[in-house]
């Protein structure tokens, strides 16, 4: 479970992710990911749509993300907001397989925004 100071729980702040910071993807997840210099702690929202199923798949995979990204909350810088998006083939996806991804997502687009 993601400590309550690291998430995000207002649309503006998936907004400003989302829309300012850099993304890169997978067949299972997107990535947006937004430096900052603020001094607040690094904060992670989720978005998991009805396209990956049923409540309990949904949940599943929110869980799933959430304990990935709990693991890797240390190593991103303060300010830092992340937006973690779910598609379709997360699904179906096995804990390795979102892991590699998002870890691989997170590395990616950190280096996006270093060269922004």
């Amino acid at each position: 479970m993601l400590p309550a100071q690291h998430r995000m729980r207002h649309g503006d702040e998936f907004a400003d992710a989302i829309r300012s910071g850099a993304r890169s993807g997978t067949p299972r997840v997107v990535v947006h990911y937004r430096g900052s210099t603020r001094a607040e702690p690094a904060r992670v929202g989720f978005v998991v749509s009805k396209a990956i199923g049923g409540a309990v798949q949904r949940n599943l995979v929110k869980r799933r993300l959430r304990a990935v990204t709990a693991a890797r909350l240390e190593a991103l810088p303060p300010g830092t907001s992340v937006v973690v998006r779910a598609l379709p083939g997360a699904a179906i996806a096995s804990y390795p397989e979102l892991e590699r991804d998002v870890v691989r997502c997170l590395d990616r687009s950190a280096r996006a925004e270093v060269k922004r």
